[in-house]
Parts: C-alpha cells; sequence; structure tokens
C-alpha cells in the first residue's frame, strides 16, 4: 500500500505546484527526494556505551538501522579521535520518506510545547529544509520511561526544487505548519 503523502502528491500536490509555479513540464515540478535524520552526541567521547540508547531511539522512530557516524579528524580539545563513533543518521527514501514526513508533520510537530510553527529561514539556497528538533519524545515510538536524557536531532528535506521558494511551495502543499510573519 503506497503511503498517504505519495498518493496525495501524484494526485493532487503535482498538478496545484505546476500551476503555481507556472511549469510547462510536469518532470520540473519539484519532488522529495529524500529525508535525513542526523542525531550527534557529543558525550558519547567519554562514554561510548551512551552511543547505543541513541541508535536504538533513531531506529524506532524511523524503522530503519541508523548508521554510526565517525569522526574525520582528531580534535584534542573535544577528546574526539579520528574514527570515533559520534552519532547516528538514517536516509529515507520512497514510501518510508513519505511515511515519516506524515508523521511528522500530523502527529510530532503538534506534540512540541508552544509550537507556533517551523521557520521559513531554514533553507539551504538549494531547495532543501533543515529542521532541528530538541528532543525526541515528540515522537510517539519512543517510550518516556525508557528515555535517560533528551536528544536532539536534525531533520533535513532534500528537494528536487531548484530555489528555496521551489521548495517552500512543495512543502506548503504537503501541510508544514510554517511560522506566521507578521
Amino acid at each position: 500500500m503506497a503511503a498517504r503523502l505519495k498518493e496525495k502528491y501524484q494526485k493532487e500536490i503535482k498538478g496545484a505546484l505546476q500551476k503555481e509555479l507556472g511549469l510547462e513540464n510536469t518532470m520540473a515540478v519539484p519532488r522529495l527526494e529524500k529525508i535525513v535524520l542526523n542525531m550527534g552526541l557529543g558525550e558519547s567521547t567519554q562514554n561510548s556505551k551512551m552511543i547505543d540508547p541513541l541508535v536504538a531511539d533513531l531506529a524506532s522512530i524511523t524503522g530503519q538501522k541508523p548508521v554510526l557516524t565517525k569522526a574525520k579528524k582528531s580534535i584534542a580539545a573535544f577528546k574526539v579521535r579520528e574514527g570515533m563513533s559520534i552519532g547516528a543518521m538514517v536516509t529515507l527514501r520512497g514510501d518510508a520518506m513519505y511515511e515519516f514526513l506524515d508523521r511528522l508533520i500530523s502527529v510530532a510537530l503538534p506534540r512540541v510545547r508552544d509550537f507556533r510553527g517551523v521557520s521559513t529561514k531554514s533553507f539551504d539556497g538549494r531547495g532543501n529544509y533543515t529542521l532541528g528538533l530538541r528532543d525526541q519524545l515528540i515522537f510517539a515510538e519512543i517510550d518516556y520511561a525508557k528515555v535517560d536524557k533528551l536528544k536532539g536531532m536534525n531533520v533535513t528535506i532534500v528537494t528536487s526544487a531548484q530555489d528555496d521558494n521551489s521548495a517552500r511551495a512543495l512543502l506548503k502543499q504537503f501541510g508544514m505548519p510554517f511560522r506566521q510573519t507578521a
């Protein structure tokens, strides 16, 4: 069964975006390419066992096994040696990507305390959007009782859009709750 947002994109969003952006070719309409979730854990330099709950949380949120990220260089001031595990990441594509975006927009973001919308300034100039989350508890998959430490994460949504305005229009069509600028 195809993801709900994927069907919505095929049936509604694609046509609406083509009209809104004034594109003649349907292949030029921006689309989602991948979503990358990244959790860094600086304290893992002192205690390598701290990375295991991080990996378990990321796996339960995404349903996919995370890849450990390693330090590229040694930094003595931070007690980091080259090759040391300092975080974990997951790249979602296809149906899993649409499923995650659906859960993020409709379930997780509304659970953020004092939520007024996500920033419109987090685009990188090439049509990609990065969202920083303060803790992993906004996802329903995380068991509150098992969490020993709150860990933030970055969610990067990579689109095929050439500029920020096209990417913003795409995410707005998906229902991303952007902050109203007054």
